[in-house]
């Protein structure tokens, strides 16, 4: 007789994550860019140097022509969907999240945003947004009397 491992968990975990995905869906509404939400979120690093801010987005598996970025009232939105290569398999166990994603962040008034630089690679977006001059640190000298 062979012994199994049970764990009491595993059936809520699966029904919070079944309702939770749903009600996260539901969130949104068409016409509400601000609260969209995807079936998952991928994770994102930004940075800021002397001259720009640097955002960088893990999308493993996502094709260049799935992602989209835009930029509305201030608002950076990068938007896109992670497919799922075959539907006519059975699913044994799989941890890898498929579906729509959408992050979004508030860029400071003083950008550049015509002058916005993207690239992608291996699964990485990089965004480059530059500071205006008015934003970029200056040094003032003081005279002591």
């Amino acid at each position: 007789m062979k012994l199994a491992v049970w764990n009491p968990f595993h059936e809520m975990e699966t029904l919070l994550e079944k309702y939770g995905k749903s009600s996260r869906a539901s969130l949104s509404k068409k016409s509400d860019k601000n609260f969209e939400v995807g079936d998952w979120m991928p994770v994102v690093d930004i940075n800021e140097t002397d001259e720009d801010f640097l955002v960088k987005a893990e999308l493993p598996g996502v094709a260049k022509e799935d992602v989209k970025i835009s930029i509305d009232n201030n608002i950076l939105l990068i938007k896109g969907e992670k497919k799922v290569e075959s539907e006519d398999q059975k699913k044994h166990y799989y941890e890898c999240s498929y579906g729509s994603f959408v992050r979004s962040f508030t860029l400071p008034q003083m950008v550049k945003i015509d002058e916005i630089k993207a690239d992608y690679k291996n699964g990485v977006l990089n965004l480059k947004i530059p500071k205006s001059e008015e934003m970029k640190p200056k040094e003032i000298e003081i005279s002591i009397e």
